[in-house]
């Protein structure tokens, strides 16, 4: 007989989402699907609003990655100027960005993956979380807090405090740095990328205990998007769009965010409120690709910093030169955080940080623009179209985790048909299956299901529909 699993919530992760797995009569799966359940509204309710509103309104959408909509909205806000922001706004808003993808990388690993990696996917549930990891492991968990401490500090020391500052702005910046709190940052770098390293050394240790976890998570040919700046080097925030196939040809590059609509296209399913992006020269599915951490390792050239650049050539050479398991998302995210540390070392040196040339004044100039950022989780794209008092008429946004929302589903299909065999299934193996989830770090809402022991319950139907199990934690 038929049968279906039900995963809700699923855990560790910022929102909520429930996933569902079909078995088949023999107990194999046949099908699964990656609901989310939540529906926010933000581009509904944004129209009538003034474009000079929006970095404030549309940081609210999450509580984790403010930042991200709050640069990509102002950077939409600077395309219906049509101005040029000041330099030292230019650089500011990086640094900002620099310490949003290091706090946000760091919560990931240490906070909602690491209990997974550091105690073990089939470790006591009751401890899988950072209380456990605590107590087990106090000197990772303590490095955890400290390097997310670190980027949030940034973010406050620039935009006044560390959720939803009220900082980037259409046209630039509405503070800048002081001396005192450049030189704080100076000095906290080299601790920093210390925590970072040893970090990342943990993390190839553990891999070899997680092989069958690495053949079996998300591992299947897609493509690649994000941006990249001049000579393919990493790129966190201005550069252009780059696609690659699954064996690293460039597919389209030098793309002009403006653009994007040619290139992507945006499905709907009735089983959730997440849209489905996809590359449309190759159609909904077939054009699946991937964003964040591993998409921008894999399509970049170099990273433009001594140390990721060491790390990454390593990993190209012991996985290959596209990296396709989505496991991989963990080694990205801490070479991204010893990338952004080390720019940040060449950022703060920087006189133009302390220039009082802040922003650029003009009117609407354009009645439509596009603001695009690299969020911790993948490119954000912010579409913004106004009239000529510069109420917004329309709004588009395609966050990142939408444009995973592909390869999410289909990565939880691979594990679930990896390790449920004919209607037999424990929690070590739900919980890999929302591990393949947490690897994506999909961002739905402000953060929920974070810490501490999580509800969830599992119920095994059969075709009739009569409950038959039911597991519970």
């Amino acid at each position: 007989m038929g049968q279906r699993i039900i995963i809700d919530p699923v855990t560790r992760i910022e929102g909520h989402a429930k996933i569902s797995i079909h078995l088949d009569d023999h107990g194999d799966v046949a099908e699964t699907r990656f609901h989310v359940t939540e529906f926010r509204g933000f581009e509904r309710f944004c129209i009538g609003r003034p474009f000079w509103e929006m970095p404030g309104i549309t940081a609210r959408i999450c509580g984790i990655c403010p930042v991200s909509h709050l640069l990509a909205s102002a950077r939409a806000g600077d395309g219906i100027l049509a101005v040029l922001i000041p330099p030292a706004a230019e650089k500011l808003r990086r640094l900002m960005n620099l310490a949003q993808i290091i706090q946000s990388h760091a919560l990931s690993f240490f906070h909602l993956s690491g209990p997974d990696l550091m105690l073990g996917f089939d470790s006591d549930p009751a401890q899988r979380n950072i209380f456990g990891l605590i107590a087990a492991d106090p000197d990772v968990a303590r490095n955890g807090i400290r390097l997310r401490q670190f980027g949030q500090e940034v973010i406050e020391m620039l935009g006044g405090r560390k959720i939803h500052p009220a900082w980037a702005v259409p046209g630039g910046v509405r503070s800048g740095l002081s001396a005192s709190s450049r030189d704080h940052i100076r000095a906290k770098l080299p601790e920093m990328l210390t925590i970072a390293c040893d970090a990342l050394g943990r993390l190839k240790q553990l891999s070899a205990k997680y092989q069958r976890e690495i053949e079996t998570f998300g591992v299947f040919p897609s493509l690649y998007l994000g941006m990249v700046g001049p000579g393919g080097r990493w790129m966190h925030y201005g550069g252009k769009l780059r696609v690659i196939d699954h064996t690293g040809n460039i597919l389209i590059d030098e793309l002009d965010p403006i653009d994007y609509r040619d290139v992507i296209g945006e499905a709907v399913e009735p089983w959730s409120y997440l849209k489905f992006p996809y590359i449309r020269a190759l159609g909904y599915p077939q054009g699946m690709y991937r964003v964040g951490p591993l998409a921008r390792i894999n399509i970049c050239t170099t990273m433009g910093a001594e140390r990721a650049d060491a790390e990454l050539r390593e990993l190209r050479q012991a996985v290959g030169p596209v990296i396709h398991g989505s496991f991989y998302y963990h080694h990205a995210r801490l070479i991204e955080i010893i990338a952004a540390l080390e720019r940040m070392e060449v950022l703060v040196e920087d006189d133009d940080l302390l220039s009082t040339e802040l922003r650029a004044d003009a009117g609407v100039n354009r009645h439509e623009a596009v603001g695009v950022s690299e969020a911790p989780r993948g490119t954000l794209f912010h579409h913004y179209r106004v009239d000529e008092k510069g109420l917004i008429t329309d709004v588009n946004l395609i966050i990142a985790t939408g444009q995973n929302n592909l390869a999410i589903n289909r990565t939880v299909g691979q594990i679930a048909q990896s390790y449920i065999r004919h209607g037999q299934f424990d929690e070590g193996i739900l919980n890999r299956i929302e591990a393949g989830v947490r690897a994506y770090d999909p961002c739905l809402s402000c953060s929920t299901h974070a810490v501490g022991q999580m509800a969830m319950e599992v119920d095994l139907y059969n075709a009739q529909g009569e409950l038959i199990n039911r597991l519970s934690r």
